[in-house]
């Protein structure tokens, strides 16, 4: 997979590796590869070694049977760098009370 792939989706989650049986943080990306949508995993290391929150960061659409995507592998995995730095918002601060 390129950099420049077109990308639909990137998401970081913590899964079970059934290798080891350990909670491990995946990420997760689906891209458009010949008019087809593929997913690809990458194993980014333990789950307890990051702070910081799951994420999803979406690049593009599907409606009904045509896709659209914006971004590419690159862009996305830069956003989420960005994400995974910060502090999640707390609920208080999302409903403004």
């Amino acid at each position: 997979m390129l950099e420049d792939d077109p990308c639909l989706n990137l998401a970081e989650v913590n899964l079970m590796n059934p290798e080891d049986g350990k909670w491990h943080r995946f990420e997760i990306l689906v891209v458009l590869r010949n008019d087809e949508l593929a997913e690809y995993r990458r194993d980014m290391g333990l789950a307890e070694d990051f702070t910081a929150s799951q994420l999803r960061v979406m690049g593009g659409v599907v409606d009904n049977a045509k896709i659209y995507v914006e971004e590419t592998v690159g862009t996305l995995r830069a956003e989420a760098d960005q994400m995974r730095d910060k502090t999640p918002l707390s609920i208080r601060e999302l409903t403004n009370c």
